[in-house]
């Protein structure tokens, strides 16, 4: 790739992504959301996670934000209160917005291990309670080019002359590279956003000016200032990273487990909501999602 930028951005944090138990039975790498990192405008959770039946996770509620599941590896199938049901499969996209009110299951589908990625992006004041919806592409759909070494499958935004049709309320970019050895990536990035890096496979050297970071597999990397990034890939294996990145949305955050909105006045008002099945949780009253029956937990 030949992209030219004034000012790649440097790396300013970097850690490692450690297994955690999640749901019931899963197991998720939290980079974003965790003590050290709590949140980083507009992104409030980042897991890779890895579960196999039964495990998974059953009906729980959403308010304030949108969830982008990221499928890598295996099948999750989704249910929720408004009788929406599917399968993405690897390579498949959902971006879910919640909205006002979502209560939905996730539950891996088939034999074997589902592995995949769960973005969570924040929503601005006047989007919080907008009416829930879904953007579902399967993986054939999904926009891809390769150039000079390096292949981009474009989940979000627009990326060496492929853009993805997907609708982002918080403009947000989310791109996955595959490196080959010995090839760079360049990606411009709006300077006023915020953006971060997640390798999944292989080792990768991040920043400008021919240095930079090196960060192996489940690496976060917080990247500072600047017009775009840089990426080599200089081991003799293909690297494979996440970059992502959004405008910050700047208004005070107060969440709640699954609820994220503005004030601790209005979670208190969530949880009444969701409580009361009231607001946009009318149909969570009498709602069990059908693997929940099947497994007997309800």
């Amino acid at each position: 790739m030949t992209t030219s930028m004034e000012k790649p951005r440097q790396v300013v944090r970097k850690f490692l992504a450690r297994p955690q138990h999640e749901g019931v039975g899963a197991v998720v790498r939290r980079s974003i959301g965790r003590f050290e990192l709590r949140y980083f405008d507009p992104f409030l959770v980042l897991d890779e996670f890895s579960v196999s039946a039964p495990a998974g996770f059953p009906d729980h509620p959403h308010r304030g934000f949108e969830t982008v599941t990221y499928m890598l590896e295996g099948a999750v199938t989704h249910e929720d209160f408004e009788g929406h049901r599917g399968t993405i499969k690897a390579g498949d996209v959902q971006w879910m917005t919640a909205g006002r009110g979502i209560v939905h299951s996730e539950m891996p589908a088939g034999p074997g291990t589902s592995r995949g990625l769960q973005l969570w992006v924040n929503l601005s004041s006047h989007n919080k309670m907008i009416e829930p919806g879904y953007q579902e592409i399967q993986s054939k759909d999904i926009a891809s080019t390769t150039s000079d070494g390096v292949t981009v499958r474009v989940i979000a935004g627009q990326s060496m002359g492929a853009r993805s049709p997907v609708r982002t309320r918080t403009p947000t970019m989310y791109l996955d590279f595959t490196v080959r050895p010995h090839a760079a990536a360049r990606q411009p990035v709006c300077a006023t956003w915020n953006a971060f890096a997640y390798v999944l496979e292989g080792e990768g050297v991040f920043g400008g000016g021919g240095g930079g970071d090196k960060a192996g597999a489940h690496h976060l990397l917080l990247l500072g200032q600047g017009d775009g990034v840089e990426v080599w890939n200089r081991s003799d294996k293909p690297l494979r990273f996440l970059l992502i990145a959004g405008e910050p949305i700047g208004e005070p955050v107060a969440q709640l487990g699954p609820f994220v909105m503005n004030t601790e006045e209005e979670i208190d008002m969530t949880i009444n909501d969701f409580e009361f099945s009231i607001n946009g949780f009318e149909k969570a009253k009498h709602w069990k999602s059908q693997a929940l029956v099947a497994l007997g937990l309800e």
